[in-house]
C-alpha cells in the first residue's frame, strides 16, 4: 500500500500538471489542479501561494478566476526534482 505523499511530491505533481496538462496556453485553474494533482483546496491554496511567491509558478488573475502556469524557474526546479527522484529510486531510497 502506498503511503501519503510528501509536500515536495505534491509540489512536483502541481508543477508537472502546469507544465504538461494545462487546459490551455493561459494556464490551469484551481479546480483543474485539485483534480489532476489530487490535493484538497486548502492545501493547494497554501502551496500555490508559496510557489508564486518563490517564482516557480506564474498566475494570471481575472475577475472570475486565476490560472497558473509554470515559470522558467519552475521548469528548472522540476527538472532537478525529477533527476533527484530518479537517482534516489535507483538506490532504493524511494521518497
Amino acid at each position: 500500500m502506498a503511503g501519503y505523499r510528501t509536500r515536495i511530491e505534491i509540489i512536483g505533481d502541481i508543477l508537472s500538471t502546469t507544465r504538461d496538462d494545462c487546459q490551455d496556453e493561459q494556464g490551469a485553474t484551481v479546480t483543474y489542479l485539485i483534480k489532476k494533482a489530487n490535493v484538497s483546496y486548502p492545501r493547494l491554496s497554501e502551496i500555490l501561494r508559496m510557489l508564486v511567491k518563490q517564482g516557480l509558478l506564474e498566475v494570471d488573475r481575472t475577475r472570475s478566476s486565476s490560472k497558473y502556469r509554470i515559470s522558467e524557474n519552475g521548469r528548472e526546479f522540476l527538472l532537478a526534482y525529477n533527476t533527484f527522484t530518479e537517482f534516489s529510486n535507483d538506490y532504493g531510497l524511494n521518497m
